[in-house]
């Protein structure tokens, strides 16, 4: 029985290893803005900031970022896009399905000039979200 410990915690190890792999991501929004486009397909103006405290949730183990707001906004995550880093901005995207069924490309941007703000963009053909974010 001695000699089968090693082997016994070695299996423990490798099966919290895997574990590590998945992870959430937790965050709060401090503030919202929607960006539309009109009638002629021409993006207009950001809406005025909203400020909202609401909860965001990255789950890689479900492949999932939900937003808790009166109507929670669950984004299926569909695909995984590298991430893509520059001298002003590291950005983490999601090809994603929302609540209706509806694609859509939702990205965590850090603002490496803005003393690293976060901000979490949810990209539609017609609109855009933008929520200020924090890690929690």
């Amino acid at each position: 029985m001695n000699s089968l410990r090693p082997y016994i915690l070695l299996l423990f190890l490798i099966f919290g290893l895997q574990q590590v792999q998945s992870q959430s991501y937790h965050f709060k929004t401090s503030g919202f803005s929607v960006l539309e486009k009109n009638e002629r397909g021409k993006w207009g103006e950001w809406s005025n900031l909203d400020l909202v405290n609401l909860s965001v949730v990255l789950d890689t183990n479900k492949h999932r970022i939900v937003v808790y707001s009166q109507e929670i906004q669950l984004y299926n995550i569909l695909d995984y896009i590298e991430r893509e880093e520059n001298d002003t901005d590291i950005v983490y995207s999601f090809v994603c399905k929302d609540n209706d069924g509806k694609e859509c490309k939702l990205s965590i941007i850090t603002r490496k000039r803005q003393d690293y703000r976060k901000q979490l963009y949810i990209n539609y053909d017609d609109h855009i979200i933008v929520y200020n974010i924090i890690t929690v």
